[in-house]
C-alpha cells in the first residue's frame, strides 16, 4: 500500500528550505536509491505564509521507513530543523485513494 508522510513546518527561510529538499532530491536520483520518495508536493498556508505542508509519498510504508532511517535524511531533518521556527510536526499516512483529475 502507497505511503504519505506529512511534515509541518514552520520558517521564514522557505527558499533556502526549497533548495535542500532540492539537492536531496537530486542525490537520491544520482545515486539510484531503491527507497526514495516518489513524490512529493509542498504547500504554503495562506493564512500563514510561513507554514509549509511537505506532502511526501512512497511505494510502502517499509519503503519510508528504510529512507528515514538512512543517513542522508536524518541529515536532510538537521538541516530543516536548523531553518525552522518551531519543530516540524509528522502525519503518518495510508494512501487510501489517489488520482489525477
Amino acid at each position: 500500500m502507497k505511503f504519505a508522510q506529512i511534515i509541518d513546518f514552520e520558517t521564514d527561510r522557505a527558499d533556502e528550505m526549497r533548495d535542500l529538499i532540492r539537492q536531496y532530491e537530486q542525490t537520491a536520483r544520482t545515486e539510484g536509491r531503491k527507497h526514495a520518495p516518489t513524490h512529493r508536493t509542498l504547500l504554503r498556508d495562506r493564512s500563514n505564509p510561513n507554514r509549509i505542508l511537505a506532502v511526501v509519498e512512497f511505494d510502502s510504508y517499509e519503503d519510508a521507513m528504510a529512507n528515514s532511517n538512512a543517513p542522508e535524511t536524518a541529515e536532510l531533518a538537521r538541516q530543516l530543523a536548523a531553518l525552522s521556527t518551531r519543530p516540524p510536526a509528522f502525519t503518518d499516512c495510508d494512501v487510501a485513494e489517489s488520482s489525477d483529475l
